[in-house]
């Protein structure tokens, strides 16, 4: 138990902490929120329409969704009780993996807790000591936390520029064993995508392996196949990582890779290892999901169609994917224009710093399948005559 004095300057600590969080706008809170319906959300008894969840395909409301967590839950019970390598490995996850490495076109995949226990797990396991780690400058806090674990030299790219990319590859890449290129195929804060394309090029001249975190990708582009089949056809990335918690509507991280790869993943990723696996009701309702996004493509593409009407109505820069940031840079404007914005009946978070750089706080909206187009329409108007003036005047 800590003596007195031990508490006393802990709480010393968490409070000057706090304190100069608060004075710059930057601490954050918990508020409960109500998602009771696809895109409905209840704060403080207030209805509000939320513009920023990552539900892009409201698929976590679903009945067909739900019914299949009801029945996994009923059939295998509300936890999976171990690690997946004791006795955790329910026969649902082997379902999951085959379907996801059929729609990103693999040999196999792994199943992990989380997006970010996934990539915990996975870099430390593939780069080490005497390797060299690339990440584009925005890649998730996850990627970037897990080369932190694995030892390896990093080196940051500047965002989306292929040729510091290149010069780092030309002036690195023979002084180490192994190379391992990072990005979001989707970059969560911004919207815009990897040119995923030419990082594969690139990483096959230097035998490099390029590996993407399609979080905000699958379910939504290329017919729900994700941001490493926009050309097309898929893309040289030999490891396809990402969640099912955004356009799945359920819960955990996956790896899709070669039968190689993800044998050595299962056997060394100490996040999958030392981790309890996922409730089985996540699994089926995953699962159920995949169901619908590959029998209605059209559905699957209704986030990014809502989103570039968006940007069009605003004239901002297209939408590339369902999210659209509209930066205000200073923390303490971004957080009234969200309070307007929910006076308004409209739920939009501010995005301030440490997430995103400094001088760059912003609203991200993202938009979902069935988001009313009138209610878009209410909100641009909202935006252009109330926000965007005003950001202009200053």
């Amino acid at each position: 138990m800590a003596s007195p004095a031990t508490s006393r300057s802990l709480d010393s600590f968490a409070q000057g902490k706090l304190e100069d969080l608060e004075a710059r706008s930057l601490r954050r809170r918990l508020i409960e929120t109500d998602r009771y319906g696809p895109a409905q959300a209840r704060r403080a008894g207030r209805e509000l329409i939320s513009f920023c969840c990552n539900d892009y395909l409201n698929l976590s409301h679903r009945e067909e969704v739900k019914e299949a967590a009801r029945a996994a839950l009923e059939r295998y019970g509300a936890g999976s009780g171990a690690s997946r390598l004791v006795t955790g490995n329910h026969p649902l996850f082997r379902t999951l993996e085959k379907r996801l490495a059929r729609l990103k076109e693999t040999d196999d995949c792994v199943i992990f807790g989380s997006g970010y226990l996934a990539n915990l797990g996975i870099v430390p396991a593939l780069a080490r000591e005497g390797d060299l780690i690339l990440a584009d400058e925005l890649s998730h806090a996850c990627l970037l936390s897990g080369t932190k674990l694995s030892g390896a030299e990093t080196r940051i790219f500047r965002h989306n520029d292929m040729g510091h990319l290149k010069a780092l590859l030309e002036e690195e890449r023979a002084k180490h064993r192994h190379c391992l290129i990072l990005t979001d195929g989707v970059f969560s804060m911004d919207g815009d995508l990897a040119p995923v394309e030419e990082m594969g090029e690139l990483a096959r001249a230097h035998d490099a392996w390029l590996m993407t975190d399609d979080a905000h990708g699958i379910g939504v582009l290329a017919g729900g196949k994700g941001s490493s089949f926009g050309g097309g056809k898929k893309a040289d990335v030999p490891l396809q990582m990402g969640t099912l918690s955004k356009a799945i509507g359920s819960y955990g991280g996956y790896l899709c890779a070669s039968q190689p790869v993800v044998d050595f993943i299962r056997t060394r990723a100490r996040t999958l290892i030392y981790s309890t696996g996922l409730p089985p009701a996540s699994v089926a309702a995953s699962i159920a999901a995949l169901d619908l996004i590959e029998a209605d493509p059209e559905f699957a593409a209704l986030p990014v169609k809502k989103a570039k009407a968006f940007t069009r109505a605003l004239n901002l820069p297209e939408a590339e994917s369902p999210i659209v940031p509209i930066l205000m840079g200073d923390p303490d404007k971004t957080l009234a224009a969200s309070a307007l914005l929910e006076e308004e009946g409209f739920l939009v978070t501010a995005i301030r710093p440490p997430t995103v750089p400094e001088g760059t706080a912003r609203l991200r909206f993202t938009f979902t399948a069935e988001h009313d187009d009138k209610d878009i329409e209410r909100l641009t108007a909202i935006i252009r005559d109330k926000i965007l003036i005003n950001r202009a005047a200053e």
